[in-house]
């Protein structure tokens, strides 16, 4: 959702650790320092998504019944109190920070039936559930943008979560659905393309269409 609010910089200059989610081992979800222009802050939000997609491996089928009991409640109360410290922020920073607290919730819950079941339909639900965080949080991040930027920012954020889901179902099944998945991947990467070629005009635009078609096997 995009509102006023505060800037980009002024956000970026805060403490980002009740805005971080699940990490690599020393990657920031969101970076301390100021984006220096638009094209960096669309490629930050970028690195953020993809972040999420690349934390540590879940474990097995270790957690006994209390555990996993316990879990879904701790889970449940992290992302109340997580909501409630994005009560201080305005405008798109606010909805930033409720995205991250949702997204933090549906990674973790899905961890956690993982951890109780074992099962690898619950492994994939992982993936699933990271992509499509990680999508949420990047896309809200898109608002601190505008125009044609904006506009290649989604795409480049719909593409990180399309690839992720294709990459899931490689993991279920192999044969048709790494076909589709493919397809997906191939698809996305035109929409991107195509998104940054609008951003010129004339001959130009119409060469860069035309390559991006060409690339992508486009008719």
């Amino acid at each position: 959702m995009q509102r006023a609010g505060r800037t980009d910089a002024v956000c970026a200059a805060e403490p980002t650790d009740r805005w971080l989610l699940p990490q690599a081992a020393g990657f920031n979800f969101f970076s301390r320092h100021t984006m220096a222009s638009n094209r960096s802050l669309a490629l930050h939000t970028l690195a953020a998504a993809l972040a999420l997609l690349s934390f540590g491996a879940a474990q097995a089928a270790n957690l006994s019944k209390p555990d996993y009991a316990a879990g879904k409640t701790r889970i449940d109360a992290d992302y109340q109190a997580a909501k409630a410290s994005c009560a201080p922020e305005t405008g798109n920073a606010q909805d930033v920070c409720l995205e991250v607290a949702k997204a933090r919730q549906q990674v973790a819950r899905a961890e956690l039936e993982f951890g109780y079941t074992g099962k690898p339909a619950d492994e994939i639900k992982i993936r699933v559930a990271r992509a499509e965080s990680a999508y949420g949080v990047a896309k809200e991040r898109c608002d601190d943008l505008a125009g044609n930027t904006k506009a290649v920012c989604v795409k480049e954020a719909k593409a990180v979560e399309v690839k992720a889901l294709a990459e899931a179902r490689l993991v279920k099944s192999v044969g048709e659905a790494s076909r589709d998945a493919a397809a997906d991947i191939r698809e996305a990467d035109y929409k991107v393309a195509a998104e940054k070629c609008d951003a010129m005009a004339g001959d130009a635009k119409s060469t860069c269409i035309a390559a991006a078609k060409s690339r992508y096997g486009k008719s």
